[in-house]
C-alpha cells in the first residue's frame, strides 16, 4: 500500500523514502532502536543520580533565572509523599505554566538531598505514562510523534493483512506468539514480557528467513553437479611442498588434507577456507589446485580485481616453478590477441589453471574439463556468476576463500551448509605491525616519523575514505590530499595516487609502478583493500579511521609488513565520540583478527562484515549474532529440516519465498 493512502504529505513521504520507507508496510517492520523505561521507583529506594518518576504538587511559585544569552533555569517546589523537593528545569522560563496547587508529573534525575534536575514534565496522571515506550531513530524534519502516528495508522489499515511467516509447528514447538501480536508488542510492547515474547518471534523469524534462503541457494548450487571422485597421489601432491622455501604450519597441513578428502570423495566440494590476513590460503589452495591438476582436469582460480590476478598468477607461477603445470591469467583489458591465445589454450586442454577476475563468467571462456574452482574474497561473486562457472564444467568443486575470519561455529551458521575450514595461526616470520591511534584528522603530529621512515628505505600506503571533497560529509579525500603532499613533499619524495574511479591501465601502471620502487608514498582509497602485495610497503597512514569499520582497518593494516621488516599504521581520527574510539583502540590493541571481527561482529552486524548480505536474502534488523548465536543455530537446524520435507503440506506456503530468493539472490558487491 502506497504512502499517499495513509494521507501522508509528499514532503514527508520523501523524507520517509530516505528512511527507506517506501510502502505503508515498510512501518510495520521500522523497528524502535531502543525503549524508554518508565518505572515508579518508591522514595525510600532513590539513590544519586537515579533517573526517578514522580507526581508532585507544586507549593511555590516559579522563578526564572537566565544566563549565557537565552539560556535559564526555572525553580519552584514541590511536595512528594510528605517531603518538599527542589524542582530545577533548565530552558523552560514559562512561569505561568508552573501554577501554585497544581498537580504535576515529573522525569528527572535525583540530585540527592532535596533536589530533582526535572528532564521532562507534563499535567498528566502519572499511571497513564509508567511502562516501556519505543524510540525510532528519525531524520530531520520527521519527529518522534509524527512516526509513532505513521506506525498507528499503518497498523490500523494492516493489520488484519498479517500472517504468520513460520509454519504451525515450528510456532508450537517453540510456543511463540502470533506475527500479528509480534508486530503489535515491538511498538505497543506496554510490559517487558510482552516486548520479550515480540522480540522472540522476531528474532526467531529473521534468523529462520535467512537460513532458509542461504541453504536454499547453496543446495541450488550443488544440484548444477553431483559429485564424482578425483584420482591423484596424495603423495604426489604434498611433493609441492619441496618447491617452498618455509615449512607449512599444522593449521596448513590440517587444511590441505580436509581440501584433498573433498576432491577425492563422491560428494561435490563446498568449502570455505577462512583465516587471518596473510595466513596463507593462497598456498593452501595450490595444493588443492595440483591435486586437480593431477586428476587431469583444469582448475579456475577467481580474483576480485585485475590487480589480484596478476599477483596470484605471479604467486602460483612461483608455486609451481619446479612441476609440469600451465597456468595463464585473463582480464578484462587484455589484448584481443593476447584473450584469444588463452582461450585458445583453455580449450584445447594445454591450459591447467586459469587465473582471472569476472572476465572467467563470459560466454567464450570455454573450459576443456573444469574439475575445480576457487573463488578468493567469495563475497565479491554473486550467486548466478558462482552458477555459470559450475556450468562450465561437469562435477565440479568449489572452494572458497575469506580473509574474514570468525568463530567457526558462527561461521557455520551464517553460511549454511558450507564446509568451513580454519587456518588459525599465521606462519613463522610475518613481521609484526605495530598500530598507533593517533588524535589528529591530519598527519602533523606523525609526519617526521613517517618520513624517515620513508628515508630508511620503505614505502608508506595513505588511505582516505572519499576519493573527491563532499559538500554533505566532511571527510578527507585523496585529490586534496594528494594535491597537499605534493605541494609540501612532492621535491624530496615522489607521490602517486590510486582510486576507484581511474581505468584498468591507469590502476595498473600506478600500483606497478608502487611494486617496483617508483613511487613512495602511494595516496590511495580501499582499493588496495584486499591482497595486494607489496613487500617494501611497511608503513599506512589511515586518515578519517572512525570512517572505516574494524575488519576494513584490519584488513587494510595487513597490506603492510608482509617483506622482511616490520610494519607500522597510524590511525587518524579526532573524534570525539567515546565508543568511536573505545573501537579504535580495538586495533591499537590487537592484531588478531579473530579477535577483530568478533568485535566488529557486535557492533555492525554479519552483513557488512562477511559479505553475506544479499538481495533476496534478509539481514538483520532484530538480531544480533553474537548475543543470539543459539537462535540462529536453532533455526539452521529447521531451515535444514523443513528444506528437506518441503513437498509436505504443512510447508507450501514457504515455497513462494524460497523461489523469489532464488530467482532474485545475487550477493552485493
Amino acid at each position: 500500500m502506497e504512502l499517499k493512502a495513509l494521507r501522508i504529505s509528499d514532503k514527508k513521504i520523501e523524507i520517509l523514502n530516505n528512511m527507506n520507507i517506501f510502502q505503508a508496510e515498510d512501518l510495520l517492520t521500522y523497528y524502535p532502536f531502543r525503549y524508554e523505561v518508565s518505572e515508579f521507583i518508591p522514595r525510600k529506594d532513590w539513590q544519586k543520580d537515579m533517573k526517578i518518576s514522580m507526581e508532585a504538587m507544586i507549593i511555590t511559585h516559579a522563578k526564572v533565572i537566565r544566563f549565557r544569552g537565552k539560556q535559564s533555569i526555572t525553580r519552584f517546589k514541590v511536595v512528594f509523599e510528605e517531603e518538599e523537593f527542589d524542582v530545577s528545569i533548565f530552558n523552560r522560563p514559562w512561569v505561568s505554566a508552573f501554577e501554585v496547587g497544581k498537580t504535576i508529573s515529573i522525569f528527572g534525575k535525583y540530585e540527592g538531598g532535596s533536589r530533582i534536575t526535572a528532564m521532562t514534565y507534563n499535567f498528566k496522571p502519572l499511571k497513564e505514562q509508567l511502562g516501556i515506550f519505543p524510540v525510532y531513530n528519525i531524520r530531520e524534519g520527521i519527529t518522534q510523534k509524527d512516526i509513532i502516528k505513521y506506525i498507528e495508522k499503518a497498523w490500523n489499515v494492516l493489520q488484519d493483512q498479517v500472517e504468520d511467516f513460520l509454519p504451525k509447528d515450528i510456532l508450537e514447538k517453540y510456543r511463540l506468539i502470533p506475527k500479528k501480536q509480534a508486530l503489535y508488542f515491538i511498538h505497543h510492547p506496554g510490559k517487558s514480557e510482552a516486548l520479550r515474547q515480540s522480540l522472540r518471534h522476531l528474532k526467531y523469524e529473521e534468523f529462520f528467513k535467512f537460513q532458509l534462503a542461504m541453504q536454499a541457494i547453496k543446495s541450488q548450487e550443488k544440484e548444477v553437479v553431483k559429485g564424482c571422485e578425483k584420482h591423484f597421489d596424495v603423495e604426489d601432491v604434498m611433493e609441492l611442498k619441496n618447491s617452498l622455501t618455509f615449512s607449512l604450519t599444522d593449521d596448513q597441513e590440517k587444511v590441505i588434507e580436509e581440501i584433498l578428502e573433498d576432491l577425492a570423495s563422491e560428494k561435490v566440494m563446498y568449502r570455505m577456507v577462512q583465516g587471518d590476513v596473510g595466513c596463507g590460503k593462497t598456498l593452501v589452495a595450490a595444493f588443492g589446485l595440483y591435486a586437480c591438476v593431477l586428476s587431469h582436469k583444469q582448475a579456475a582460480f577467481l580474483a576480485p580485481t585485475e590487480i589480484l590476478a596478476k599477483q596470484h598468477y605471479k604467486n602460483l607461477l612461483e608455486t609451481f616453478k619446479d612441476v609440469d603445470v600451465q597456468i595463464d591469467v585473463l582480464y578484462s583489458s587484455l589484448k584481443p590477441a593476447d584473450k584469444k591465445a588463452v582461450l585458445q589454450r583453455l580449450k584445447n586442454n594445454e591450459t591447467d589453471i586459469l587465473v582471472g577476475t569476472h572476465a572467467l563468467f563470459q560466454d567464450d571462456v570455454d573450459f576443456h574439463d573444469l574439475g575445480m574452482v576457487v573463488a578468493d574474497e567469495q563475497h565479491r561473486f554473486g550467486v548466478s556468476q558462482r552458477r555459470k562457472m559450475l556450468e562450465k564444467g561437469d562435477k565440479v568443486d568449489f572452494l572458497f576463500m575469506s580473509a574474514t575470519p570468525i568463530p567457526r561455529t558462527l561461521a557455520i551458521s551464517l553460511y549454511g551448509d558450507m564446509d568451513v575450514s580454519t587456518i588459525q595461526h599465521l606462519p613463522k616470520g610475518r613481521m609484526p605491525i605495530t598500530t598507533k591511534l593517533v588524535k589528529s584528522r591530519s598527519m602533523g603530529p606523525i609526519l617526521e616519523e613517517v618520513l624517515e621512515k620513508i628515508d630508511e628505505g620503505n614505502q608508506c600506503y595513505v588511505v582516505c575514505p572519499a576519493i573527491e571533497k563532499n559538500e554533505d560529509y566532511d571527510i578527507k579525500n585523496v585529490n586534496d590530499i594528494y594535491d597537499g603532499m605534493k605541494k609540501t613533499i612532492g621535491r624530496m619524495y615522489s607521490i602517486g595516487l590510486l582510486h576507484g574511479k581511474m581505468n584498468t591501465q591507469e590502476k595498473d601502471a600506478v600500483m606497478q609502478d608502487f611494486v617496483d620502487g617508483k613511487i613512495q608514498i602511494l595516496i590511495s582509497t580501499t582499493v588496495i583493500e584486499v591482497g595486494v602485495d607489496v613487500k617494501n610497503a611497511n608503513i599506512m597512514v589511515i586518515y578519517d579511521a572512525n570512517r572505516f569499520g574494524l575488519s576494513q582497518i584490519h584488513q587494510l593494516r595487513g597490506r603492510v609488513g608482509r617483506g622482511q621488516k616490520p610494519g607500522y599504521c597510524y590511525l587518524l581520527s579526532n573524534t570525539s565520540d567515546p565508543d568511536t574510539m573505545k573501537r579504535l583502540k580495538i586495533c591499537e590493541k590487537t592484531s588478531d583478527g579473530f579477535e577483530i571481527a568478533r568485535e566488529d561482529l557486535k557492533l555492525r552486524g554479519p552483513g557488512d562484515i562477511l559479505g553475506t548480505r544479499q538481495s533476496g536474502v534478509p539481514g538483520f534488523i532484530l538480531g544480533d549474532v553474537i548475543q543470539d548465536a543459539n537462535i540462529l543455530e536453532v533455526a539452521r537446524d529447521d531451515a535444514a529440516y523443513v528444506l528437506k520435507h518441503m513437498e509436505e503440506d504443512r510447508y507450501t506456503s514457504l515455497k513462494s519465498y524460497i523461489n523469489d530468493t532464488l530467482s532474485s539472490g545475487t550477493y552485493l558487491d
